[in-house]
């Protein structure tokens, strides 16, 4: 592996994909709607939590985060890179995968559709600031508080590339995964011995 992060495009990951060990940190629901081949799992909240497993299997393949777009998997990088692992993101996410015509896979029997996390993003600042319109204008005017700190903090996120508001929905209980999925999950990560390109390698998770 390298020793700085790096990016990928999608025709990059194409070509080195059986090579690769790939995250997805997005919710549980956003990864059952479709996911790049052999992708992984784990939350962006429980990247920590599952960083002694990722650097097993780090230590065997190189490391791929993806997310939708790119920002949480750039996130996540941080995160494991102060954890002295080293990975790469995928430039545009799952989202550009399937623009160039990528297969994404979707488990058998996934749940219900769950909206992307931006999309749930935008859905609650804006129910939050039209809610705070109404309140200020029918109840009383310091509820119009309400809308400018929306606003406020997406200027926040905008400037620092973070996202308070999601990181308080993916708290929520259709957001979070499963404990058997995880600890499936980790188990997977612990079984990485070896390169794929080398004798004895285990088949693409």
């Amino acid at each position: 592996m390298t020793s700085t992060p790096r990016t990928l495009d999608p025709h990059q990951v194409r070509t080195r994909l059986h090579e690769l060990t790939v995250l997805d940190v997005r919710t549980p629901g956003e990864y059952a709607t479709g996911h790049l081949p052999g992708a992984l799992n784990i939350p962006l909240d429980r990247v920590a939590h599952a960083l002694a497993d990722i650097r097993h299997a780090a230590a065997h393949r190189d490391v791929l985060v993806v997310c939708a777009s790119g920002a949480r998997a750039a996130t996540a990088c941080r995160l494991l890179a102060d954890g002295g692992v080293t990975a790469a993101t995928l430039a545009g996410g799952t989202g550009a995968w399937a623009a160039g015509g990528h297969d994404l896979h979707r488990p058998q029997g996934a749940p219900r559709r769950t909206w992307a996390m931006e999309r749930q993003v935008r859905f609650t600042a804006g129910l939050l600031v039209l809610t705070g319109l109404a309140l200020g204008l029918l109840v009383h005017p310091a509820f119009q508080l309400i809308a400018a700190g929306v606003a406020g903090g997406l200027v926040f996120s905008a400037l620092t590339d973070t996202c308070g508001m999601a990181v308080v929905l993916a708290k929520l209980p259709h957001n979070r995964p499963r404990p058997t999925d995880l600890a499936a999950t980790l188990t997977t990560l612990r079984t990485l011995h070896t390169r794929p390109d080398q004798p004895g390698s285990p088949s693409t998770p």
